[in-house]
């Protein structure tokens, strides 16, 4: 089954991430750097919500930070906790679309643009793995 919270799990670490798609129903996807955590897996771009910061906030700010490029928000995904072996964390998906600026990667090594169908042939990060399912199979924004 997709997304089952865990409620048990404690100190969990709140992330949002951006499922971009394009004009032509292409989706970003991210790979991240050979010096960040995980490295060179592939991931929906985002980061840690701030204190006293909403998802959406977090979001948008994130994107601006590490892509260089201002996004719009439509639709919301189920939530994904997932635990790795020394953390816990809360995936909060946003389906977006870029509203200005060009992709300029800040923290990524690289990025693909990929029909929905060709997304689960990147090796993602454990965390990614449910939203991307759950996007490929129930998502109808194109």
């Amino acid at each position: 089954m997709f997304l089952l919270a865990k409620p048990y799990l404690r100190n969990v670490i709140k992330v949002t991430c951006a499922i971009i798609v394009n004009a032509n129903g292409l989706v970003f996807a991210a790979q991240r750097s050979a010096t960040m955590s995980l490295p060179l897996k592939w991931e929906f771009p985002g980061g840690k919500i701030e204190p006293g910061e909403t998802a959406e906030a977090s979001l948008i700010r994130e994107i601006k930070e590490e892509l260089h490029v201002d996004v719009e928000i439509l639709k919301a995904l189920p939530v994904n906790t997932h635990q790795y072996p020394n953390v816990s964390i809360q995936l909060i998906p946003f389906v977006c679309r870029i509203t200005s600026g060009q992709i300029v990667l800040k923290e990524h090594f690289d990025f693909k643009w990929l029909h929905k169908d060709e997304l689960l042939a990147l090796d993602w990060a454990e965390a990614d793995v449910a939203v991307v399912e759950y996007y490929i199979e129930y998502n109808n924004i194109n």
